[in-house]
């Protein structure tokens, strides 16, 4: 039940930030200012992120591995397919980002 309301919760900040985005000026000289995150920034939390889904997945499942009390094997599974879907989608972001690179080093000048 908890992972329902947690993905929930992930699907609201990833909303949120997604309008935070489109509402942002279009202007590209505008420098960011003080205590906006920048896109690098955003990134780099989701970065961190997925690598910190993919540490609690790894520790649910030594810990039941070992046989602690209080971890069940459904909420291992749930951890486990949530870090390889989070790992599945920065994969695919950063292909998007990969190919908008190339798309934008074969345009003429």
């Amino acid at each position: 039940m908890s992972q329902g309301i947690e993905f929930n919760r992930l699907m609201l900040d990833m909303r949120s930030m997604q309008m935070d985005a489109m509402a942002q000026p279009k202007s590209v000289a505008q420098a960011p200012e003080l205590g906006q995150s920048s896109f690098a920034d955003m990134l780099g939390q989701a970065i961190n992120k997925v690598s910190d889904t993919q540490q609690a997945s790894s520790q649910l499942a030594t810990a039941f591995e070992i046989g602690k009390s209080g971890v069940d094997l459904t909420d291992v599974m749930v951890a486990s397919q949530k870090a390889s879907v989070s790992f599945q989608a920065l994969t695919q972001v950063r292909n998007k980002l990969v190919q908008a690179y190339q798309d934008i080093m074969q345009m003429p000048v």
